[in-house]
């Protein structure tokens, strides 16, 4: 089933409350669809895949005010994160546009992801990476992106370090130092170097976001991201005669 079609799982579920509830019981109620087909326990189960998804679309297009313009890059790359088939995109573009639109500020959306997912910072990145992926897509960080996604991470409650790593890991190796995209210091032991390196292999991993339930159109977007943190460790290692 299509997040479309579990949205009316989640109309009553506990993110109906809120900017966020607003917007998926809005798009619910333009989709005819009540919440009364699912049991409870379904519902639930639903509603973190859905509150990720709309969540996700709300903040991509608050961040899309933030350069005054939607590319066709940005619109490209929004399709590389999410596999939209061409019958729900009218469905994106109203949750889009009733995002852009609204009278709440991102901050407030922003607030009610990072309560919503507070036990699980990882799905929390997985957010972070996807606007990341969205900004660069012209090839160009806007200044303003940058303060709108450096915002989100300290709403979400990421120190300046760990956003200073995420940030990086989104650069390469070429263009940013190894040792940020890794979150470790350049005095850093090769044992306590290696165990980092494991740790952010096993938190990045695709399998993990599957697991956490993040949708599996973020897999590419994973390994993307994986593909940096090894490149980085390769370079490091390499500097250091390994």
């Amino acid at each position: 089933m299509s997040v479309w079609g579990k949205i009316s799982d989640a109309v009553s579920a506990v993110t109906s409350t809120g900017p966020l509830g607003d917007l998926i019981a809005t798009v619910a109620g333009h989709l005819g669809l009540d919440g009364s087909a699912q049991g409870e326990s379904e519902k639930r189960t639903n509603t973190n895949q859905v509150a990720f998804t709309i969540g996700f679309i709300a903040l991509s297009a608050k961040m899309a005010k933030a350069d005054g313009v939607v590319t066709e890059d940005e619109v490209q790359a929004f399709r590389e994160v999410f596999d939209v088939q061409s019958s729900e995109l009218r469905n994106v573009e109203r949750v889009f546009n009733f995002a852009r639109t609204d009278v709440a500020g991102y901050d407030a959306y922003a607030r009610q992801i990072a309560n919503l997912f507070k036990s699980n910072p990882g799905i929390l990145e997985d957010v972070l990476d996807g606007l990341f992926h969205i900004a660069k897509a012209d090839g160009v960080f806007h200044e303003n992106e940058l303060l709108y996604l450096e915002s989100v991470s300290e709403i979400f409650g990421f120190s300046e370090g760990e956003f200073a790593r995420i940030k990086a890991s989104h650069l390469g190796p070429d263009e940013a130092d190894p040792y940020v995209v890794l979150g470790v210091d350049r005095s850093i032991s090769d044992d306590d170097l290696r165990r980092a390196y494991r740790r952010l292999v096993h938190e990045n991993h695709p399998d993990r976001l599957i697991a956490r339930g993040v949708p599996e159109d973020f897999v590419d977007l994973a390994n993307q991201k994986l593909a940096a943190i090894n490149a980085a460790y390769d370079v490091i290692v390499r500097e250091r005669g390994g």
